[in-house]
């Protein structure tokens, strides 16, 4: 059995993953930002967390293999398959704020996926202080030998996909990245798919 969700350009979009299941989330145009944070769906107050993920792969991208771990250290989801490579987790995700730093007052109240967690939050009772450093999925950041990042061109193609396995329950909240200033998006963005199997 599976749902299939299709989730417009610059959305958001949650769900539940109960453990056991497999969450795949398609790229299906390719060069589209996801921007994910996952909860226990039991406690939202355990929540993904980039810090414990990284520590316990010991790299800077998630891809095939990576433990994805909570705020508690405990394992959420496994991923259990990536076609793109790597996945980023550092960078953020982008606010009507950033955008006026980086990109100048005009593009201020330009949508972001800042707003989109608060707007998907808020359908489960949390708030802008429930969201943390996120899961950028196919979003391509280089980090040179210095430790500086940069968002370049994403390397993902039409239909690649990411697959994660449920080791708990757990609610996953999306924002399909809206972003039209730098290229995470191509400067283009476009649907995706999330599809929940057992």
């Amino acid at each position: 059995m599976q749902q299939i969700h299709d989730i417009p350009a610059e959305k958001p979009w949650s769900g539940l993953v109960k453990k056991g299941q497999t969450i795949r989330i398609e790229d299906t145009y390719g060069q589209q930002a996801i921007d994910t944070i996952f909860y226990n769906a039991a406690d939202f107050g355990e929540r993904y967390s980039s810090q414990d993920t990284l520590h316990a792969q010991g790299a800077a991208y998630i891809t095939t293999g990576t433990p994805i771990m909570s705020s508690e250290g405990r394992l959420m989801l496994t991923v259990t398959a990536d076609t793109s490579g790597r996945h980023d987790t550092s960078a953020g995700c982008c606010s009507c704020e950033s955008n006026t730093v980086r990109f100048g007052h005009s593009t201020r109240y330009l949508h972001a996926c800042r707003e989109n967690f608060i707007l998907e939050l808020s359908k489960h009772g949390m708030t802008k202080r429930d969201i943390v450093p996120n899961i950028n999925f196919f979003m391509n950041v280089p980090i040179s030998p210095n430790g500086a990042m940069t968002i370049d061109d994403g390397i993902s193609a039409p239909g690649d996909h990411v697959e994660l396995r449920a080791e708990m329950d757990v609610l996953c909240v999306i924002s399909n990245c809206p972003q039209i200033n730098n290229p995470c998006n191509g400067f283009d963005p476009t649907p995706i798919r999330v599809i929940i199997k057992d």
